[in-house]
């Protein structure tokens, strides 16, 4: 595993868990407004073996709740069903944070029993997929990944971050069409502290009666709406 960083605690990460967060380097998508920049090339953020990381879990059994994977994508790492073996085995629960890309993927670490939770980034609606991600994603993975997800028997959460050039709030609604009947979506609010354009950091979010506004016209497509 490919690992560029480690918190050692935290109390938001994981819904209603404490956790540590395991960062994974390398990142398909651009986001310019993505806030871990440092992390989507390979060979970005710090550099810390994966016996390390375990090493540290070890540690912290009974003290701890969870493991949230994120990154980067956790889900372009080649081993990572061996590594959350390893984290299972210490008796953690596992949130996977992705961008679902890679639908096999998450489907293997389903059918492995390896997740507990998994967050998945909505970025767009899927017509303006490429343009904010600044890749050729075949769209129809992003579709298959919602499925997989929705149909798990997981809890699961999906998120779109509320960046005011890029997203309508037409586009919230072809969203909320994009994962109708799902249990939950949050609404991010975009907080400008770091981005990978550096552009971006004088752009701005929805405010919160914006947010508010929004999550009252989706209430009749998915379950449940939140605002972080």
């Amino acid at each position: 595993m490919l690992i560029g960083g480690l918190h050692k605690l935290s109390l938001i990460d994981y819904p209603g868990k404490l956790s540590a967060v395991v960062f994974t380097r390398g990142c398909n998508f651009r986001c310019p407004y993505c806030h871990n920049p440092e992390l989507i090339e390979g060979n970005g953020g710090d550099i810390i073996e994966e016996e390390e990381v375990l090493s540290f879990l070890d540690e912290r059994k009974g003290k701890l709740d969870g493991v949230v994977l994120t990154g980067g994508e956790p889900t372009l790492q080649s081993d990572i069903a061996e590594f959350l073996e390893k984290v299972k085995r210490l008796g953690f629960f596992v949130k996977l944070d992705t961008n679902g890309s890679y639908p096999e993927r998450i489907k293997e670490l389903i059918d492995r029993k390896l997740l507990d939770y998994i967050a998945m980034d909505i970025k767009a609606p899927l017509d303006k997929y490429n343009r904010i991600t600044l890749t050729s994603i075949d769209t129809g993975r992003i579709v298959e990944s919602i499925y997989l997800i929705m149909n798990s028997g997981i809890d699961y959460e999906f998120r779109t971050t509320a960046v005011r050039s890029l997203l309508s709030r037409d586009d919230f609604s072809k969203i909320g069409e994009m994962i109708k009947s799902a249990k939950l979506f949050a609404l991010q609010e975009f907080r400008p502290t770091k981005t990978l354009d550096p552009d971006f950091l004088k752009e701005t979010s929805y405010t919160k009666r914006e947010l508010e506004e929004i999550s009252i016209s989706l209430k009749e497509l998915v379950s449940k709406v939140i605002i972080r």
